[in-house]
């Protein structure tokens, strides 16, 4: 049976002291968490300012907004204005690329030899129009050349009086011209004596000047001639002294080589007195060196002799010692016999000893090498049939590739065929199209030229030619070339018969006809 407790000794704990409790004993620490949620709530206050001065305008964040968002929009606009800018030039530059296009394609049509051969044949008919208003000029000139004979004789006679009333005029006015040239002259005469007496006058005065000069460099010059008189005495007392100065340096000299050639002398007497004694001296160390080879050659003598002696002695000993030499030579050479003959015996049981060995080893290695061959040609066979199977595998490969490769080539072929069958048939619409240009310009061409009166049969001749420009009949615009098959590639020759030139004249007649039909044009 449970005991109840005992209030007596149970503590009763306020809340706080409870909670206080249990946070010590879960290490909680209240300051901090009041510190943090005093900086969550630091932050979320400032967070909430940040968000209101946002949309302050008069803060210096807000007017950096502002000036943002107004330099956002400034670039917007001045990017729309170059997008337009760039749209309106990227239709510029199209329209001038078409324009380009168009002209180069003009001219491209008019370098074409059939409208080459159109405007050769526009100038030929503009040639024989100027050629025809030159031919009526000159019938008008011939007709007129009457009445203007008369009317020229009058024009001459008027021109005639005119030019003697004119020459009568200019001879008066040359007459006046005269005399004012005499006048002139008259008074540049005047002038000029006036110059002369000015120029005697000065010539006068010139002259005094110059007589006052040459007194004057007469006068330097003597001052000069004293100058340098006084400077040759100066130089000639100068060179008197200088040779007084001379004697006395020669005498002087002449002293200095007396006191020199006498202890020249007195050198010279020392010098002899020392090779005197020199020479006593060599003397004495000849006699001492004599002496003392005597003295040498004596020992020598001596010892000659003793090293003989002594020579028999070591020849003795050393025939002595060498008999005892060979002897031990001998015996040693025995021994080595002896132990060269064991060697010999020990080294034919080891050779045979290997031998044996060696056989049983190639026995052994001849088996392994049967082994190993029947194990190579197993191995080769197994090889020759895999390099069998891989030689009949590429075959297979290769006739599928072949047939892939035909197939493809085959494919190839088609698709050239479809695109040269293309390639003509669009060449054919194009050559229609240019056949169309070319007779509405030819049309345009013909309709002016008839309008200004020109003969257009050049024109019509020029329209009725091929493209190509041979001798062939003319199909759809174009006039074929026939070459002839030889290396040279040369086109063949026309040959027409007087029946088929009469047919072509007739044939020419109904063209113009007919292209006078069709610009409404009569002659």
């Amino acid at each position: 049976m449970i005991q109840p407790p005992d209030l007596r000794q149970i503590t009763v704990l306020t809340k706080a002291e409870w909670l206080r409790i249990q946070d010590e004993l879960n290490n909680v620490n209240k300051d901090e968490e009041s510190m943090r949620e005093a900086a969550k709530q630091r932050e979320a206050l400032h967070l909430q300012s940040q968000e209101m001065v946002k949309l302050w305008p008069n803060t210096i964040a807000g007017q950096r907004q502002k000036k943002l968002e107004a330099k956002k929009i400034r670039d917007e606009l001045e990017e729309e204005k170059r997008k337009a800018i760039d749209r309106e030039e990227a239709k510029y530059q199209e329209q001038k690329r078409k324009e380009a296009i168009e002209k180069a394609k003009t001219q491209l049509f008019y370098q074409t030899d059939r409208v080459r051969g159109l405007h050769s044949g526009l100038l030929l008919t503009e040639v024989q129009k100027e050629r025809e208003i030159q031919i009526e000029l000159k019938q008008r000139m011939k007709s007129a050349s009457k009445d203007v004979d008369k009317d020229f004789c009058k024009i001459v006679k008027t021109r005639e009086d005119e030019a003697l009333r004119q020459g009568e005029e200019k001879a008066l006015q040359k007459k006046l011209e005269r005399q004012a040239v005499v006048e002139d002259l008259k008074q540049q005469i005047k002038e000029n004596e006036k110059v002369r007496e000015q120029l005697k006058v000065e010539d006068k005065n010139d002259g005094e000047e110059a007589q006052r000069l040459q007194e004057l460099y007469q006068w330097e010059q003597r001052v000069k001639k004293e100058r340098q008189a006084k400077e040759k005495r100066n130089l000639m007392q100068a060179h008197q002294e200088h040779l007084s100065n001379r004697d006395l340096v020669r005498a002087t000299d002449a002293q200095k080589q007396e006191a020199e050639e006498e202890q020249r002398k007195c050198f010279l007497a020392a010098k002899q007195k020392m090779m005197k004694l020199r020479k006593d001296r060599e003397k004495e160390l000849l006699r001492e060196a004599q002496e003392h080879r005597e003295r040498i050659m004596n020992k020598l003598t001596v010892t000659q002799q003793q090293q003989t002696v002594n020579e028999d002695q070591r020849i003795a000993k050393a025939v002595a010692e060498r008999d005892a030499k060979q002897a031990q030579q001998q015996w040693e050479e025995e021994e080595k016999k002896a132990a060269m003959l064991k060697s010999i015996t020990a080294h034919r049981e080891m050779m045979r000893q290997e031998k044996e060995q060696r056989d049983k080893e190639g026995k052994q290695n001849n088996q392994d090498s049967l082994q190993a061959k029947r194990e190579a040609d197993r191995i080769f066979s197994e090889k020759q049939q895999l390099k069998t199977q891989q030689i009949k595998d590429d075959l297979r490969k290769l006739q599928d590739f072949n047939a892939k490769q035909t197939a493809e080539q085959s494919a190839r072929n088609q698709q050239l065929r479809r695109e040269e069958d293309e390639f003509e048939e669009k060449n054919a619409e194009l050559m229609v199209e240019e056949e169309k240009q070319f007779q509405q310009y030819s049309q345009q061409v013909i309709s002016a030229a008839a309008e200004a009166q020109r003969n257009v049969f050049p024109l019509c001749r020029a329209v009725r030619e091929g493209i190509c420009g041979g001798f062939g009949l003319v199909s759809s615009g174009v006039r074929p070339v026939y070459l002839v098959q030889d290396r040279t590639g040369a086109q063949m020759p026309k040959y027409v018969s007087g029946t088929t030139q009469d047919i072509k004249k007739r044939h020419e007649a109904v063209d113009i006809q007919e292209a006078k039909k069709r610009i409404g044009f009569t002659w």
